[in-house]
């Protein structure tokens, strides 16, 4: 069973920084690198709103149009690891903070990890 555990949430000002990580582990048939990774954020009130996706290899990312310029997504595969930098952080940017990791077979989801951007 994979367990996907995120990181570095907390509370920052407008115009802040943060950077969150995903540490992977529980692989048995396949590997980290089997998957593609993704990051999802979940406002209060609001449904669960996709952010950034990256390739099995950690290349080609694509982000929601709300982050663009501002997230970057990342992964380690040597280490089990993605890892999402944020910039320049705004309200909107409140939320639960979920990885995800995709196969053809389906997916697992960490438990969240909260960010509040609060002045």
């Amino acid at each position: 069973q994979v367990h996907l555990v995120e990181s570095g949430g907390g509370v920052v000002q407008p115009g802040g920084s943060l950077t969150l990580s995903c540490a992977a582990s529980g692989f048995t048939d396949f590997t980290f690198s089997d998957y593609a990774m993704n990051w999802y954020r979940q406002a209060p009130g609001r449904q669960r709103e996709f952010v950034s996706a990256i390739t099995r290899a950690g290349d080609s990312p694509i982000y929601g149009d709300s982050v663009k310029g501002r997230f970057t997504i990342s992964r380690d595969n040597a280490k089990n690891e993605m890892y999402l930098r944020m910039h320049g952080l705004n309200l909107e940017d409140t939320g639960v903070y979920y990885c995800n990791a995709v196969r053809a077979s389906g997916g697992y989801w960490g438990q969240g990890t909260p960010v509040t951007v609060s002045s």
